[in-house]
């Protein structure tokens, strides 16, 4: 336990120890200042500005920069879906794979575009290297840059004073894109790619097996393969823009996605440093570091929360697992103890509980163990994470934007409960505000809970199931709260490739990503045309330990509030089985 306890502290220390120096990195680049990458990006970033016909000094008032921003992203949906329907056709296929059925090019379209990442498909089956360079990569880095871009608008709505512009759309894409997310992967790459994580154009390698194997359809099985392809360079971007998809069907599980301690350890921590740098680039941003660190504690004590909780109850397993000492709960010389049903050995409890809470606290979705395996405990946090709104750092951008949501709700509900004006770093907080605070935050839990209520009374949903009951429910629950988290991981064993799931899936995916980007840039919009307020006497402080307070309750308040019915249904009631 206390070398379990010391891992978690490591992961920790150096997520915060990296974070710090890149949020100040990030600050500095989005408000164009000068940087020591400059010499080599800029020139290529004034090419692409005279390509596009951009005029990067143009600022956007907030419905042309949510215009372009909605734009694009369907522009990139279109691409993508086109690409997906039509790869059988296309070069860089060695395999000869065919296209997508119409329900499932949508469904993983939508997902990419979105920056959730959900599979309903086994990449190294049914995608060609095409499709995986140019179709999802790409989505990769762009979903990630447009969550910054719209969290860098809602900034400047709180920083500047009678202005109509909050930015400009294209140019935060491309710093996001070509100062932060591209010189990262590169040197991700370099690194899970020294561990030996593939990264190649061959085709997949058959080996004759030292036994013929007969699956239970009486199939007999002679050969196997070892797939290639251009994993690494993906990989890198999958984790660094908290995008999850994997290259190859299990994901960060998979060997050749993630050979060693080293390349876990690595693609683990690039799951939420941009997320929890950017917290300090928000307090470099609007001049108050205290206000980043604020929100990065509260976002920190949810985190650490999360992780005990797993990780206690992974190492506890569960009364039935210990029944008739079956399975060795203590952990001794020759083995780890504990649930490790579903979890690489070469891993253990304690990085696949980190990393269980990593991945589902950002809307990242990658898995290095099986989230279906978990005990009910371990399991109901995986999921809470995710409806909570991926507040708990979150994605990239979007993450920190919506906890600021939160805030904003925080401080009137606050201000009402003491009789203090609801003002949140000198702006006044209205109806307007309020309203679209609101949809924020509800738009998460509206579109799970609407989807997987649905969905529960179909019997082609039930019959994609791998199991019935309370965990059948939680299988369930954990898919449509992982597409609304805007997450993409799956609770294992759940068949969502239907007409219907993939429809309705692709469309919760829709309105949890981008309801929540229009109210966030209308709040930015009406921010910036406001004047900024004096700090008196009545003013609610938003820099201290009792607002991180308010604001953690406040965030856990909705959460309960809006799942508790469903998640006593599901993994409380399995625990109370």
């Amino acid at each position: 336990m206390m070398q379990a306890m010391l891992q978690y502290a490591g992961y920790l220390i150096l997520l915060l120890v990296l974070a710090y120096p890149l949020g100040k990195y990030i600050d500095n680049v989005m408000r164009g200042r000068w940087v020591w990458l400059s010499p080599v990006i800029r020139p290529v970033e004034r090419f692409l500005y005279r390509l596009t016909g951009v005029n990067e000094r143009e600022e956007m008032t907030w419905k042309k920069y949510l215009g372009c921003a909605l734009l694009f992203n369907f522009c990139g949906f279109a691409l993508l879906f086109a690409l997906l329907m039509l790869q059988g056709r296309l070069p860089l296929n060695p395999m000869e794979l065919s296209g997508l059925e119409w329900p499932l090019a949508f469904n993983t379209a939508v997902s990419f575009v979105t920056n959730t990442n959900w599979q309903a498909y086994s990449g190294e089956l049914q995608l060609s290297y095409i499709s995986q360079m140019f179709g999802l990569t790409v989505q990769n880095f762009v979903s990630a840059g447009t969550g910054m871009a719209v969290l860098y608008a809602l900034i400047r709505g709180f920083v500047r004073t009678y202005d109509d512009t909050i930015g400009n759309f294209w140019t935060d894409l491309t710093k996001s894109v070509g100062y932060v997310l591209v010189p990262l992967a590169v040197v991700v790459t370099l690194l899970i790619g020294s561990q030996g994580v593939v990264q190649n154009f061959e085709d997949y390698t058959t080996y004759n097996l030292s036994e013929t194997v007969v699956t239970e359809y009486g199939t007999a099985i002679s050969k196997g393969v070892v797939p290639g392809g251009p994993a690494a360079s993906q990989i890198a971007i999958k984790q660094l823009g908290t995008n999850g998809g994997g290259f190859f069907g299990t994901n960060s599980a998979h060997p050749l996605e993630n050979p060693t301690p080293f390349s876990n350890l690595v693609e683990m921590l690039s799951i939420l440093l941009i997320p929890a740098a950017l917290c300090f680039s928000f307090g470099n941003a609007v001049g108050s570091r205290r206000q980043g660190v604020t929100i990065f504690a509260a976002m920190f004590a949810l985190l650490v929360l999360g992780m005990g909780i797993i990780g206690f109850s992974e190492q506890a397993g569960t009364a039935q697992l210990a029944q008739n000492g079956a399975v060795l709960l203590e952990a001794g010389d020759m083995q780890p103890g504990g649930n490790m049903e579903g979890k690489e050995t070469r891993f253990g409890i304690a990085s696949s509980a980190a990393w269980a809470e990593f991945t589902t606290a950002a809307s990242n979705g990658s898995v290095n163990s099986m989230h279906d395996s978990y005990t009910p405990i371990g399991g109901l946090i995986t999921m809470l994470n995710m409806q909570l709104g991926e507040v708990v750092f979150g994605g990239v951008g979007c993450g920190l934007y919506g906890m600021l949501c939160f805030a904003i709700l925080t401080v009137f509900i606050a201000g009402l409960m003491v009789g203090r004006t609801p003002e949140f770093m000198g702006k006044k907080i209205e109806p307007y505000e309020m309203k679209m605070a609101v949809l924020a935050c509800l738009a998460t839990p509206v579109a799970i809970l609407a989807g997987s209520g649905i969905a529960s009374m179909l019997p082609e949903v039930a019959e994609s199931m791998n199991n019935h009951g309370a965990h059948g429910l939680s299988e369930l629950l954990y898919a449509y709260s992982s597409c609304g988290g805007n997450n993409g991981s799956a609770f294992a064993g759940f068949g969502a490739d239907t007409v219907f799931l993939n429809v309705s899936l692709g469309i919760v995916m829709l309105l949890a990503r981008f309801l929540p980007i229009v109210a966030v840039v209308a709040i930015a919009g009406s921010l910036a045309g406001k004047k900024k307020l004096a700090v008196t006497e009545g003013t609610l402080p938003t820099d201290n330990v009792m607002f991180a307070g308010l604001l953690i309750a406040i965030v856990l308040l909705v959460g309960a509030l809006s799942f508790f019915p469903a998640l006593s249904l599901g993994p409380i009631a399995e625990f109370l089985q």
